[in-house]
């Protein structure tokens, strides 16, 4: 990976990680600016808009805590990559963890930075 990937990596990861971090922390509006408005997210229970996917934080938190491995990044254009890991992650009042497999995509724009333009979640066996 060039020196310039690696810098992009870590910018988009940041973003990345500022999505989970507004799960963690029941924060609707931190999540609802992270993503596109025409976003689109593929998940086991079928398709979501950004308004679904910030609309899970109304009741609170989603998540408690997580964590992010396996991260690969595939560069599509000057400005649009996709982003995939391993997720590990527990529920509030959960137990034992879960883990997905992610996908996302992200596009860089002049003005608004780095914005998520879909995401696919695809549970991992344990």
């Amino acid at each position: 990976m060039s020196e310039m990937q690696g810098s992009m990596l870590e910018e988009v990861l940041a973003h990345e990680h500022r999505v989970w971090q507004a799960l963690v922390a029941g924060d609707r509006a931190a999540d609802t600016a992270l993503l596109a408005e025409d976003f689109v997210g593929l998940y086991p229970d079928g398709y979501a808009g950004r308004d679904d996917h910030s609309g899970q934080l109304a009741n609170g938190p989603t998540v408690s805590d997580y964590a992010l491995s396996e991260i690969r990044m595939i560069p599509l254009a000057p400005d649009v990559v996709i982003l995939t890991y391993l997720a590990q992650y527990r529920r509030p009042g959960a137990a034992r963890m879960a883990r997905m497999w992610v996908s996302s995509t992200w596009r860089r724009g002049p003005v608004a930075g780095w914005i998520n333009l879909f995401s696919q979640d695809t549970p991992a066996e344990m």
